[in-house]
């Protein structure tokens, strides 16, 4: 990351929400600093925001994109345990790791990590999270803590991710050593085709990591 994106993140406010458009704040900051993007598409950082923004970068002061969303009051999340089904799938839409919980286990929303986000709420199933408005600014040693919390959450899905597709691989690598026994191919000459055809793809995702 240049310095001039690098200066321009630590002015967003490390929501991680992606109304902007953008994966991430990063992301954002890139694009404002390679003039791909304007400083007015993000609703949390608000007016103040890109006010902070156009005196970093000398672009004109203008108002937030209605595209991205409209300022408002912050809100954190809880999650009523009651309905909750345990399915997971608000624990990997959080970008902080605000939520804890385990399959087909009740989860809890960790406040004190919560951005507002709300990249939980389209995920959830049966609608069981719910928002409550926070008065109390959004202050710069919260945006810090949730810069690294989003940090860390990204480089472990990555390991995971890593380890997972390392296991199938070999997974595959065994197979293939006695595809005969794995297959209901019985006709040799078809089997060798099979069995070139999935080490050719395994080969073309090797390709893709190098």
């Amino acid at each position: 990351m240049s310095d001039r994106a690098a200066r321009i993140l630590d002015v967003l406010p490390q929501t991680q929400c992606q109304r902007c458009g953008f994966e991430d704040c990063a992301a954002y900051a890139q694009a404002i600093a390679h003039q791909e993007a304007r400083i007015n598409r993000c609703p949390p950082g608000g007016t103040a925001g890109i006010a902070q923004l156009a005196a970093l970068t000398g672009y004109p002061v203008e108002p937030l994109d209605a595209e991205c969303g409209v300022e408002s009051i912050r809100r954190t999340f809880f999650i009523d345990e009651t309905w909750c089904i345990g399915c997971t799938l608000c624990i990997a839409a959080c970008p902080t790791d605000a939520i804890v919980g385990g399959n087909k286990l009740m989860h809890t929303v960790w406040e004190r990590y919560c951005t507002g986000c709300e990249l939980c709420l389209p995920v959830c199933p049966v609608d069981c999270i719910v928002g409550e408005e926070i008065t109390t600014p959004w202050t710069p040693e919260q945006a810090h803590t949730a810069r690294d919390r989003y940090a860390a959450k990204r480089i472990r899905t990555q390991r995971e991710q890593e380890t997972l597709r390392q296991h199938n691989a070999e997974l595959v690598e065994r197979k293939l050593e006695d595809l005969a026994a794995h297959s209901r191919i019985e006709d040799p000459d078809v089997l060798a085709k099979k069995k070139a055809i999935i080490e050719a793809a395994m080969e073309r995702a090797r390709a893709k990591l190098r």
